[in-house]
């Protein structure tokens, strides 16, 4: 029969470390870096706020939903998805939200990053089995807001360990913030499990301002 893991196992190849930060079965280095988001790291651009946000009617909608999503005892929406094209506004609600938690509770740990830094980092987590550092950055957090979601589809690898950071993050009750530049069922090579996950919470999207918004932008 198979034994129990101990925890004190290679995460390459599932053989008992015994203390080593070496496997004497495959070589492989021992994962012994836990990184951790600690105050200030949280990758936020500072000057996205919702003060700095013109809401028009193109907005207002998502506006007061990542408003909502940033109080912390709401958990109004959870998973928080935003779509529209480039330049409309997503990624500055993405950091608003980031934003207003850091200053109002700072005892939460959040993080803004890229779809494509999640990818890069899961990938270089990989090239050097330090996965469990990877999964303790992503998956011991308060906050994770993404963006640019639509650049894992295809990525199967990384779509499953998303998947997996996700409903970490969502059981522990968990904030999950995301934009998209297009409605999610139109990124080709999302898996519907993950579909399924992004629709089971609030969907938004912006609209191209008006004139009016647009005139407000530009005065701000």
């Amino acid at each position: 029969p198979l034994k129990a893991e101990t925890g004190d196992n290679c995460t390459i190849c599932g053989a008992e470390l015994h203390g080593k930060d070496e496997c004497s079965v495959c070589g492989a280095k021992k994962d012994v870096e836990e990184l951790r988001i600690n105050r200030g790291e949280e990758n936020l651009i500072r000057e996205f706020t919702f003060n700095s946000f013109v809401v028009g009617e193109c907005n207002r909608f998502s506006q007061a939903a990542a408003t909502a999503v940033s109080k912390v005892q709401s958990s109004a929406y959870n998973p928080l998805l935003i779509c529209s094209g480039a330049g409309l506004g997503k990624t500055h609600l993405l950091n608003a939200i980031g934003n207003y938690v850091v200053d109002s509770y700072p005892e939460k740990k959040v993080l803004y990053v890229s779809a494509e830094k999640f990818m890069n980092d899961f990938i270089d987590a990989t090239k050097s089995n330090k996965k469990r550092g990877f999964r303790k950055k992503y998956r011991d957090l308060d906050f994770l807001l993404l963006d640019d979601i639509q650049f894992i589809g295809g990525q199967e690898a990384v779509q499953n360990e998303f998947f997996h950071t996700f409903n970490t993050l969502y059981k522990d009750g968990k904030q999950i913030v995301m934009t998209c530049d297009r409605p999610i069922r139109e990124v080709p090579g999302i898996k519907e499990r993950l579909v399924s996950r992004f629709e089971a919470g609030l969907i938004t999207d912006i609209q191209f301002p008006d004139v009016e918004t647009r005139l407000a932008i530009l005065k701000k």
